[in-house]
């Protein structure tokens, strides 16, 4: 079944993956998802990706990340806030902060996919993607 909001579906085969305790999951590759999954390994949320497949068929194999003996997903939140129906926009100083600064907000930019505190420094602007923490 072919998803129409490739990033809702991404976040939400990592929010299940993770409440089930994966090791991995798998998700469509697009180059959407391949900058979220680079930003979310160098803010430490995954452990790695790697692209699998064919053209036509192209995965991101997602390693994800634990903590502790129980095992606790290093992810607790993904909360997608610019949806297709709603495009959710904002200036560089009204870029929010995730729980003081806790989390992430993974920011669409015209220079690439970031960070909102990488968008702050570089003084950019763009759509909100997700809130990660």
């Amino acid at each position: 079944m072919a998803a129409t909001d490739t990033i809702s579906d991404m976040l939400t085969r990592i929010r299940n993956a993770c409440m089930v305790k994966h090791q991995t999951t798998q998700v469509p590759s697009t180059r959407m998802t391949r900058a979220i999954a680079q930003v979310l390994q160098s803010e430490g949320f995954i452990e790695g990706f790697e692209e699998t497949g064919e053209a036509p068929k192209k995965f991101i194999q997602i390693s994800l990340k634990y903590k502790g003996r129980n095992r606790q997903p290093i992810i607790s939140t993904l909360k997608r806030v610019s949806k297709p129906g709603l495009r959710v926009y904002s200036r560089k100083k009204d870029i929010p902060r995730v729980l003081g600064g806790i989390g992430i907000a993974i920011v669409s930019t015209s220079r690439g996919v970031m960070t909102d505190r990488e968008a702050r420094s570089q003084g950019v602007g763009g759509e909100i993607l997700c809130y990660v923490w």
